[in-house]
């Protein structure tokens, strides 16, 4: 029986620290999400207040735009609004079972009505906690295939944004080149329309769009010009100077009205031949990042499956070692509260076995002490009977000293003559007998 409460004990320990330990852990897991979601939050507030001051400094110029992106806005917040106050909907139904559970567990009747309306209650609890993860799990993968699609578009549009600013830049780059004084065949792009290399040889050979001036010299010229308010005085003799070097010029290239109006129908068609050169490159630029997104969209269903499959491995082997250690710590709990209980089991053995030895010892001493007392009794009656006994018999014996001095009667026997020591001649030694199997041998 004290067997069977020390081990009832030692089992409703295990179970009291088991459970504190449970406790302690989700209470960890609670306040780590908490924090996570403070976090997201003063994110999410963060992210408002740019795209509201963002947004603002832009109004005057894009109203139409802002409009738009403010109804859909109003939209998403109505949207979160309504997800939101759903799902405090469930949450609250989930928590006013687990209430319901919890008082009902409070007053527990062993009948099987009870029992059967508490598992159905738990069936119940456990239906909307599952029903509401998956929810949340649709939810949460259709938003995250929406945010990949918004990704890949904001990608488009920029991409497509820098190409048009590249052309831009690379046209401009190309027109430079072939006004300078390098030979047209040596700057002009193999892909540039032809319009457009007969407008820059035209150019050339009529002096430019700078008249025949060189660089440093147009330069100098519009800074004279500009300046010329400022500075009328200073710069006549200077501007006397150009002037006469652009009559040289003039007069050397032979600037005709007719080369002004050829002039104006080069430069004509190579404005058209340049917008139709924009227009297919940009048709090819699209096409190419078309196929481009697409590949880039398979590369990127690839990679989210591989991220499933990662994320899934990741939680399998999160879950195994999370039971992993579960496993542990109710093991080395149910090594300590069986060591504990082994300890109060030797100890009471050992209570045990030094009382039952000191009984035997006490019994044993007792005997003992009743051994000696029952020998010296018989001692003494001996010598009760001994100091009769002389009371009765009289002792009249005679003294003689000097049988001290005579030989005992053993040695009186053993001094006595037998007869002759036999000191003849020996004429037979008698031997053993000897074996009948070693006779003859």
């Amino acid at each position: 029986m004290q067997n069977d409460g020390c081990f009832g004990t030692s089992g409703g320990i295990r179970s009291f620290q088991l459970q504190n330990w449970k406790q302690k852990v989700s209470r960890t897991k609670k306040a780590e999400f908490i924090r996570t979601a403070e976090k997201f939050k003063n994110q999410v507030i963060n992210m408002e207040k740019d795209k509201h001051s963002h947004f603002y400094n832009q109004k005057s110029d894009f109203r139409i735009e802002h409009s738009m992106l403010e109804e859909l806005e109003n939209k998403l917040i109505n949207s979160r609004k309504t997800e939101r106050a759903k799902i405090q909907q469930q949450l609250a139904k989930i928590h006013n079972n687990v209430k319901k559970l919890q008082y009902q567990l409070k007053d527990v009747k062993p009948t099987l009505d009870f029992v059967e309306k508490l598992r159905e209650m738990m069936e119940e609890i456990e239906n909307a906690i599952n029903t509401f993860k998956e929810e949340q799990r649709l939810i949460y993968e259709e938003l995250t295939k929406e945010e990949k699609t918004t990704n890949n578009e904001l990608s488009a549009i920029s991409r497509k944004i820098d190409t048009w600013a590249l052309g831009n830049s690379e046209t401009e780059k190309a027109f430079r080149a072939m006004s300078s004084k390098v030979p047209i065949d040596k700057v002009t792009p193999s892909t540039l329309p032809e319009e457009v290399v007969d407008f820059e040889k035209f150019l050339q050979q009529t002096g430019g769009r700078q008249g025949g001036w060189d660089d440093y010299d147009h330069q100098n010229f519009v800074k004279s010009i500009q300046n010329w308010k400022t500075k009328k005085q200073q710069k006549k003799e200077e501007i006397f100077k150009l002037k006469e070097k652009a009559e040289t010029i003039s007069v050397l290239f032979n600037n005709k009205p007719e080369d002004n109006q050829k002039q104006k129908e080069q430069r004509q068609k190579q404005k058209l031949a340049v917008e139709a050169w924009k227009k297919q490159k940009s048709i090819e630029m699209s096409m190419k990042y078309a196929s481009q997104l697409k590949e880039e969209e398979e590369k990127e269903k690839k990679q989210q499956k591989e991220r499933q499959r990662q994320f899934k491995l990741k939680l399998l082997l999160e879950n195994y070692t999370q039971q992993k250690k579960e496993q542990e710590e109710f093991l080395r709990l149910e090594k300590e509260i069986r060591e504990k209980a082994e300890k109060a089991e030797k100890r009471k053995t050992a209570a045990d076995e030094i009382s039952r030895f000191q009984e035997r010892d006490l019994y044993k001493l007792e005997l003992k002490i009743l051994d000696r007392q029952s020998k010296e009794d018989e001692k003494a009656d001996k010598q009760r009977r001994l100091a009769k006994l002389k009371e009765k018999v009289e002792n009249n014996v005679s003294r003689d000293p000097s049988r001290l001095y005579k030989p005992t009667k053993g040695w009186e026997e053993r001094t006595k003559k037998i007869g002759p020591s036999g000191s003849g001649p020996l004429l037979h030694i008698p031997h053993r007998a000897i074996p009948t199997w070693r006779q003859g041998v």
